[in-house]
């Protein structure tokens, strides 16, 4: 499959990039930049466009070609928390999704972010239950995070013009290359996002599946947690005592505890439809 990787200079865009060439893809890698970053730029199956995403005839002109697309391009924090995260993600992701549909490339992987939540960015975290799954309320206080929620609600509007396409939104957390790297030291600093993680290579994978995996699995736009199944902190502690000392008001779902899982976040659905399990590679 001949795959677009846009943002593929980014930390997780090369990862992507790396991930479906050992696969055996062809990668066409995207980015604003004039050339593609060293740990990619000389790899066989890849080659390199430069544009800028947000302009459409632009994004439409770097896509002609590819059979599907993995979009990572856009802000990934909300910067000035004003204005550019959000006017920057928007446009690019609505370029990416349309010009998709015009070429008739029908499968996209789009970076979400588990901030479509109220976590790390927002004034203070708020969490209906844990674990938490596709079902919880998406309320974003700040730019980032509602900038994800509008890209998810605009494949959502692609798909319905466009029922042959297939979106796949990947609500990726902290992407990292080991547990130990997301280990933190400052629990309560660190409770918006609940002390979690996703190995980058295995956070690559995700993004993959959203283009490959079965078309008898799941159709039109569907939305992913992806996280690692521990939280990134010493083993002596255990997500509970953290649930109970931070928030000790939010309900736990039935069965959650006795299932023996050890994270806040639930990804079976990815597990369910992707096939895709976390993996700390080493």
């Amino acid at each position: 499959m001949i795959i677009a990787v846009t943002g593929c200079n980014g930390r997780v865009g090369r990862r992507v990039v790396l991930f479906a060439l050992k696969e055996g893809h062809t990668v066409v890698g995207i980015d604003s930049a004039d050339a593609a970053v060293d740990l990619i730029k000389d790899e066989p199956g890849f080659s390199f466009r430069q544009a800028d995403l947000k302009d459409y005839d632009a994004t439409e002109e770097a896509l002609t070609g590819c059979e599907a697309v993995v979009q990572l391009a856009g802000a990934p924090h909300p910067k000035d928390w004003k204005t550019s995260t959000h006017h920057t993600n928007v446009v690019i992701t609505w370029n990416i999704l349309r010009a998709a549909a015009e070429l008739g490339i029908n499968r996209i992987s789009q970076a979400s972010s588990v901030n479509v939540l109220r976590g790390v960015f927002s004034v203070e975290p708020k969490f209906d239950y844990f674990p938490i799954d596709e079902d919880h309320p998406c309320l974003p206080d700040e730019p980032y995070g509602l900038s994800k929620l509008v890209a998810e609600m605009q494949a959502d509007t692609i798909i319905r013009r466009y029922p042959s396409m297939r979106v796949a939104s990947i609500r990726l957390h902290w992407s990292v290359p080991s547990r130990s790297d997301a280990f933190r030291r400052d629990y309560a600093k660190s409770k918006g996002d609940l002390w979690s993680y996703v190995q980058h290579d295995s956070g690559a994978e995700a993004f993959l599946r959203g283009v490959t995996s079965s078309e008898e699995k799941w159709a039109g736009h569907e939305r992913f947690f992806i996280a690692a199944p521990r939280v990134a902190v010493p083993d002596d502690e255990g997500w509970l005592e953290l649930k109970k000392r931070y928030f000790p008001d939010v309900p736990i779902r039935e069965g959650w505890v006795e299932s023996k899982k050890g994270n806040f976040f639930d990804c079976s659905k990815a597990e369910r439809l992707l096939e895709w399990v976390h993996h700390d590679y080493a």
